[in-house]
């Protein structure tokens, strides 16, 4: 028998914790499944690409553009589906997205394991891997994302977005860490590992009952539906500046590409200082986002969007400067920190003020200027560490997230201003074009 919310979320008391309902615990088991497995999956991915560059010659700046590279890769296909996956997530069935994005990434963790062992693997087959993965995350995020506000009440969305953080960032946490350990037993371990946890993702998304939402306008055509989701994000002031605030930080500070060049040729250690700094920042992630699920961020969100992005900055900068093991982690585990704050702020604000027909669009969006953080940023700070070498890359993007974050909090002032997620709409929608004529006659009135 099923729960009594599993298919009527709206009927749902407010009041009720999200793991109260059954759909949506197979949503949080799914996706926890999931992290843990492509983290585990693109970390050993990564350590195999920089050892074969190194192995066969490369210098460490050559062997950092290496992991550049893949950061790349898996961002050209997600750029070019982005307005494809959103549309996709909006008409079709969600759950069925996942589930077949879900059993596609077991395949693509199958054929690493069998190229792994037989010692078939290659930098150019990485490469094609890491196309393969691009793809599948392009439809995967806006399908996910956009079916958890389907699966509970309105009131109770930003505890189930901070819980599902937490699955994220668990996955974040033990995928590194189970990884490098088995990978030091047999290198094909944790790819095989992977297959099999794939595979529980997929089974709890078929175990997810159908659930009510909101359909879109299918009287226009496919072309008018996507320009329509795009354009609201440039209407909407507040989750524009959030959006491209995480795009721009992301993109200059992220250091998790950089982990393995720090912990064989920084620091000078193995797998073990990988397993170790890997999933760093997703601990204090972790922690932050347990936070906030018995304690849901309400007040002056804006500004600790903007103070997170801040320490952020300083946290990237303390670790390009450590040469010490210990202090490497707490870095990397004040910018997991710093980054869930940016997360759960973001994240309350497109799936609060987002029409359900609407998600699959918004996020999809939303999930390219992520990934354009992450793996464009990969590429960029790659490239960087072959100019001016990776210490002087990773400082250098810290420095440049502070100059940012002051330069957006000008730029947007919408983000200041927010003290809570139910913003006014004046505040959230952009400004009118002739707003200065309309102040102008309004202030003559009152005279």
């Amino acid at each position: 028998m099923s729960d009594t919310h599993d298919s009527a979320p709206n009927s749902t008391p407010s009041s009720v914790h999200p793991f109260a309902i059954a759909n949506y615990r197979y949503f949080w088991t799914a996706r926890l499944f999931a992290m843990f497995s492509l983290n585990a999956m693109m970390l050993i991915v990564g350590w195999q690409a920089y050892n074969l560059a190194r192995d066969s010659g490369s210098s460490i700046e050559q062997a950092a553009f290496v992991l550049g590279i893949i950061g790349l890769v898996q961002f050209l296909p997600l750029f070019v589906l982005t307005p494809i996956v959103g549309w996709v997530a909006d008409r079709a069935d969600r759950r069925w997205i996942a589930r077949i994005v879900l059993s596609g990434q077991a395949l693509v963790a199958l054929i690493l394991a069998l190229m792994t062992y037989f010692d078939a693997i290659s930098i150019i087959s990485i490469y094609a891997v890491s196309a393969l993965l691009g793809i599948a995350r392009a439809f995967l995020g806006p399908a996910m994302t956009s079916l958890a506000p389907n699966l509970v009440p309105a009131d109770s969305l930003p505890r189930a977005i901070a819980l599902s953080t937490i699955a994220w960032q668990v996955g974040v946490i033990a995928g590194p860490a189970m990884a490098g350990p088995l990978y030091a037993i047999s290198p094909s371990f944790p790819y095989f590992i992977c297959v099999a946890l794939f595979g529980v993702a997929t089974l709890a998304m078929f175990l997810i009952s159908p659930v009510p939402r909101s359909m879109m306008n299918r009287k226009h055509g496919p072309l008018k539906q996507l320009v329509d989701g795009l354009a609201y994000v440039g209407t909407n002031k507040l989750v524009l500046g959030a959006i491209t605030l995480d795009l721009m930080v992301m993109f200059l500070a992220g250091a998790q590409a950089m982990i393995p060049v720090f912990a064989r040729d920084i620091l000078g250690s193995d797998e073990l200082a990988l397993s170790l700094l890997a999933p760093a920042p997703a601990i204090g992630a972790v922690l932050t986002g347990a936070l906030l699920s018995i304690y849901p961020l309400k007040k002056n969100v804006g500004l600790v969007m903007l103070a997170s992005m801040m320490i952020f900055g300083i946290g990237t900068i303390g670790f390009g400067l450590s040469t010490w093991l210990p202090l490497s982690i707490i870095c990397l585990a004040a910018c997991g920190a710093a980054d869930m704050f940016g997360v759960f702020v973001r994240s309350s604000l497109i799936q609060l003020h987002t029409p359900d027909e609407k998600r699959g669009r918004v996020n999809a969006v939303s999930q390219m200027t992520i990934s354009a953080s992450n793996e464009l940023g990969d590429a960029f700070t790659g490239s960087l560490a072959f100019i001016i070498g990776p210490v002087a890359a990773i400082v250098g993007g810290g420095a440049g997230a502070i100059a940012v974050t002051a330069f957006w909090s000008r730029l947007f002032p919408q983000l200041a201003a927010a003290k809570t997620f139910d913003q006014p709409d004046h505040l959230l929608k952009a400004e009118p074009k002739h707003s200065n004529i309309e102040n102008d006659k309004t202030a003559a009135d009152a005279k």
